[in-house]
């Protein structure tokens, strides 16, 4: 492709990321530039390990809110203390993968298994979809049937940028019309145009620490959905990356985590847009990372973010987590799951539902909702049941 075009589908992947990856700074006390600033430096880091062969954003990850959230009372220094350990544990993950080979990773991480991860990812952020188009459901629905317009009748350009266009379009519009709320105007108008990102020194704390173990388990499984998920919309075998992957995506948290920056993951939302256009060039990612980078360094472009409508983002995300789920259903499919044995029925199953439903629970100060248990039910279980299933025969 053509620069100007590949730098178009570069901003079209910054779009698609940008909502989640501010939410969950700003949900955990952490800085909303500085953590901005290592998912884009994350992204282009993930890039250079993984030899340019697996194409992703790595944005902030969902599954550090919770303990985050829990150790806020400790202080920014303690919470990035746990996200660098985090980070440190997913590396020594990703050295035994690749060390092993693709041999372990089918045997702890099957398809029955990658694919419910998937389903898991799309279907419990169905919940922040719905919730932001209930929100302004006009200017939501107005998003999603121009993305849809677009997308299945459009051709070209028109079909290659169709979540662009519809975000864009509605965007404008709502500001034009009103749907933007006077305190984000106001907010806009008085930010700065440049501005550093504020920096921090993390600080381990055991407490903290044992707060994050299983969003290890969560971000690895979540990397290795990925992997699968772009080998099966691209129809390449990329197992031999996931071991780089999964170290990339280490470094990447706790490159951040030493910054002051939140734990960053794959992101599903860049795969509903590969979805979408059919482009998987790792050089849009790359124009995607130095955008997001260069963007940290100024108030004023992430204040203009924030005049995003919510209508806006459900649009969008309605169209986007709905391929996400439909790309770990193909999985199973292309990899003839068998969905009549109890081991992968009951489980994947069970899992679904935890993650669907959104299973929170709380275990002492540490609360986890239903990604974490769905991905850590599908992970741990499986293999258990599976061979306790061969054990019987035997």
């Amino acid at each position: 492709m053509s620069w100007p075009l590949t730098i178009g589908f570069g901003v079209q992947h910054l779009v698609a990321m940008f909502g989640a990856t501010v939410i969950v700074p700003t949900a955990t006390g952490l800085p909303v530039a500085t953590t901005l600033m290592f998912s884009g430096l994350g992204t282009l880091l993930f890039l250079v390990i993984t030899k340019n062969r697996v194409p992703s954003y790595l944005g902030s990850s969902f599954a550090f809110v919770a303990p985050l959230v829990a150790a806020r009372e400790q202080g920014i220094s303690a919470q990035l203390g746990g996200v660098v350990a985090a980070g440190l544990l997913v590396i020594v993950v990703g050295i035994a993968v690749k060390a092993l080979g693709v041999r372990l990773l089918e045997s702890v991480m099957p398809p029955v298994v990658t694919g419910a991860v998937v389903i898991i990812i799309g279907l419990n952020l169905s919940h922040q979809a719905t919730s932001n188009f209930a929100e302004q459901p006009l200017v939501a629905a107005l998003t999603t049937a121009v993305i849809l317009l677009a997308g299945v009748l459009g051709r070209g350009l028109v079909f290659r940028f169709s979540i662009l266009i519809g975000f864009v379009a509605i965007w404008m519009g709502g500001l034009a019309f009103g749907a933007v709320s006077s305190e984000r105007i106001t907010a806009l108008r008085d930010a700065a145009w440049v501005g550093l990102p504020k920096l921090y020194q993390p600080e381990l704390r055991p407490s903290v620490v044992l707060l994050m173990l299983p969003v290890v388990i969560v971000l690895v499984a979540e990397v290795v959905g990925h992997v699968k998920a772009v080998a099966a919309l691209t129809g390449r075998n990329l197992d031999g990356s996931a071991g780089d992957a999964i170290i990339a995506n280490g470094l990447s948290t706790a490159l951040s985590g030493l910054g002051g920056g939140a734990g960053t993951t794959t992101y599903s939302e860049n795969i509903g847009v590969m979805a979408v256009t059919r482009v998987y060039t790792t050089a849009a990612f790359a124009f995607a990372g130095v955008f997001a980078t260069l963007l940290a360094f100024s108030p004023k472009a992430i204040a203009l973010f924030g005049t995003i409508p919510p209508g806006v983002l459900g649009g969008c995300t309605l169209v986007l987590y709905g391929l996400i789920v439909l790309i770990g259903v193909r999985i199973w499919m292309d990899r003839g799951v068998d969905l009549a044995n109890p081991a992968n029925a009951m489980v994947g199953g069970a899992a679904l539902v935890a993650g669907v439903g959104d299973l929170t629970i709380e275990i002492g100060d540490l609360e986890m909702g239903g990604m974490v248990w769905g991905s850590l039910l599908v992970v741990i279980l499986h293999p258990i049941m599976r061979w306790l299933r061969a054990a019987r025969r035997n």
